[in-house]
């Protein structure tokens, strides 16, 4: 399996775990330009930017160790592109999901909310 395909998987197994827990998908894998979003979704009206990392059981560093300022810097400037195009007047939090893919293709999903603050 591919990085790319474990990268999708780890998605698609976070957009069904979002929508249990009542969010709304607003975009999935969203680009303008070099600017990349892998989750927007909504809840409880707040805009959510999830930053989706994906790794195999049993990796060198968890999922989360990728989650890094020069990252996160990265998605503010994407989320203030996504900001100003979809005319987005409300809360926006950042998170973490830190997906571990199991040989036989289960998933484990940590949730980290707010993971990074910024101060608009």
């Amino acid at each position: 399996m591919t990085t790319a395909e474990t990268g999708r998987l780890g998605e698609c197994a976070v957009v069904e775990f979002l929508r249990k827990k009542g969010y709304s998908i607003r975009a999935r894998n969203w680009r303008r330009g070099r600017y990349e979003l892998d989750i927007v979704a909504l809840y409880l009206n707040t805009l959510h930017i999830v930053e989706v990392k994906t790794r195999h059981r049993g990796s060198l560093t968890p999922p989360e160790a990728a989650a890094t300022r020069r990252k996160f810097r990265a998605l503010t400037r994407a989320a203030l592109s996504y900001i100003r195009m979809t005319g987005w007047n409300g809360e926006v939090e950042f998170d973490v999901a830190a997906v571990e893919m199991e040989d036989d293709g289960t998933v484990r999903i940590d949730w980290i909310e707010r993971a990074w603050e910024y101060n608009w």
